[in-house]
């Protein structure tokens, strides 16, 4: 029995053992570009490399604001990823009434937005593109906005979550007079933090990392996302590797931020499943 304890006590230290080293060799880039961000261009091009900055600065960040027009990218992407939560809360509602809600043609219908999944983003583009011109919404922030702002696999997701959610419940709450509204906001949404939580990163990081819809719709660069605004900066400024670097942490550390804080939903998500 002993020998058991041991042998699992070994296989266990041996699979944490890679598994660290495995995660030290994924983050490597991550710290390598954090540190890089704080170096001027000509550490940067020491050779050999060094890993910390002689002296750390903030400069690269500042002059992305300063020389870029990081600010107004900044604006437009965070416009967009608000409008992508209130798409968010729509997929929410579509869920909650295909999984609650009995009406005719409720399958056939739910079957047509499973379907649009399988066409490619690149397909619908054209004809999208066709009706936001046809609009006048081209070179404009709802047409950025609009088209992103529902999703089939958003609605999937959220159907799938709240069938599981008793009828029970909800109608109890029915017989003491509660709403419609009041039942989807305050019993549905809070029970749905998991699959909120797990559609939020998903939105956020959509909507944050927007590029390729933006650099169509819009002519003008006072419409132009963060992503857009990085591929400019790495042409312009292609030789500039300390201000690329600071441009990508940019981008990157608000999404590890944002999972930092909802990871702990997506495991009691994972908890709530494995004990149904």
């Amino acid at each position: 029995m002993n020998k058991e304890l041991q042998s699992n006590r070994r296989v266990k230290f041996v699979m944490g053992l890679v598994l660290t080293i495995g995660a030290l060799v994924w983050m490597l880039p991550f710290i390598w570009m954090l540190l890089s961000s704080l170096k001027t261009d000509m550490e940067i091009m020491q050779f050999p490399p060094r890993i910390f900055p002689e002296k750390a600065s903030l400069d690269n960040f500042i002059e992305l604001f300063n020389t870029f027009d990081f600010t107004t990218y900044l604006k437009n992407t965070l416009i967009v990823v608000a409008f992508s939560f209130l798409g968010m809360i729509f997929n929410a509602m579509a869920g909650f009434g295909f999984a609650k809600y009995k009406f005719k043609g409720r399958e056939p219908l739910f079957y047509l937005v499973l379907a649009t999944m399988m066409i490619p983003g690149q397909v619908t583009m054209i004809p999208v593109y066709l009706i936001m011109n046809s609009m006048n919404l081209t070179n404009t922030m709802p047409g950025i906005v609009l088209p992103g702002l529902v999703g089939a696999y958003g609605i999937f997701l959220f159907r799938q979550f709240m069938s599981a959610i008793s009828n029970e419940l909800l109608e109890a709450a029915r017989l003491d007079g509660a709403s419609e509204w009041f039942i989807f906001t305050r019993i549905i949404l809070p029970i749905s933090k998991p699959v909120l939580a797990v559609q939020g990163i998903a939105t956020f990081i959509g909507g944050w990392n927007s590029f390729l819809w933006p650099l169509i719709m819009a002519s003008d660069e006072k419409y132009y996302t963060l992503s857009v605004g990085l591929q400019l900066l790495k042409g312009q400024y292609a030789n500039n590797y300390a201000l690329q670097m600071a441009g990508s942490a940019f981008m990157v550390v608000p999404i590890i931020i944002i999972f930092m804080f909802l990871q702990k939903y997506i495991l009691d998500g994972y908890n709530v499943s494995g004990n149904k």
